[in-house]
């Protein structure tokens, strides 16, 4: 029984747009718009672009407490909406934004979005590193589902709700919401995590299954973060995972859940930006 599938988000626009909106939707905006490729192109920075990329059952505000520091510090940042509909076809969607993205770029992956962008090719050499928040880092052939199963430790599969049913014949899965808290973000008040089981994006089974093709890892360095009460990924498997890729540096947060990356942004955006210095040098 496998513990995944067991049982059933110019400066004075910007700043405004933040207070009015919300810091996700002005990420949003920035991505609708290009601005960030503007700002790229005319110079405005030479730092790297950081892309960051939610995994299952979140979305881009999930980053919000990362994005909001690292743009503090003069980084553009583009959190991706992931389509969380199988491996290959989220990488290419994760890809055309890097794309659109002039000069270099750090990409960052929470969750199932470390397989993304495990598996991202473009038509530019311009990503410069990769940071896994809580994140999958997969050899090819692998799976989330398999590399979840490799060490005891998720308790996933007994908390998602029911399968809902998609018109192709597949299915998304969601976190059943009274055992969201408990499950994927215990670190983080009840007030809070309520509106994220409401928001959660899901994603198909078929993608959990789907095993990921040769790793960017293999050529690109590697960083690793990740809470020692993750409840979804197993903390045992992050270890292997970077002394695999020959990571730069691993962090293990103490007490913290699958969500690190909202739960404690300021460490996460730390480590991204030793990634982007080092993408600099």
């Amino acid at each position: 029984m496998n513990p995944l599938t067991s049982s059933p988000t110019v400066a004075t626009a910007l700043a405004a747009a933040m207070r009015a909106l919300g810091l996700s939707a002005a990420l949003a905006m920035l991505c609708n718009t290009g601005a960030w490729a503007a700002d790229a192109a005319s110079g405005a920075s030479t730092k790297p672009t950081v892309v960051l990329v939610h995994g299952a059952f979140a979305e881009s505000s999930s980053w919000d407490g990362v994005a909001s520091r690292l743009m503090a510090r003069g980084y553009t940042v583009v959190a991706a909406a992931n389509p969380l509909r199988g491996v290959q076809s989220d990488a290419k969607y994760v890809a055309s934004v890097v794309d659109s993205i002039p000069g270099r770029v750090v990409l960052v992956g929470h969750s199932y979005g470390g397989q993304v962008i495990t598996n991202v090719t473009g038509t530019k050499d311009n990503v410069k590193a990769l940071v896994y928040v809580a994140g999958f880092a997969p050899e090819a052939g692998e799976s989330a589902e398999a590399l979840a199963g490799k060490f005891p430790g998720s308790t996933l599969g007994p908390t998602l709700a029911p399968p809902v049913p998609l018109s192709d014949g597949g299915s998304d899965l969601y976190i059943d919401q009274a055992k969201f808290h408990a499950q994927f973000a215990a670190d983080l008040p009840r007030s809070q995590t309520v509106l994220m089981a409401a928001g959660q994006r899901p994603i198909t089974l078929s993608a959990l299954k789907e095993v990921s093709g040769a790793p960017a890892w293999k050529t690109i360095p590697s960083w690793f973060i990740y809470g020692n009460r993750d409840k979804n990924i197993p903390p045992a498997l992050q270890p292997f995972m970077a002394k695999r890729a020959a990571a730069k540096k691993s962090v293990e947060v103490p007490g913290a859940s699958h969500v690190v990356m909202t739960s404690h942004p300021a460490v996460v955006a730390k480590l991204i930006e030793e990634a982007a210095r080092a993408a600099d040098q």
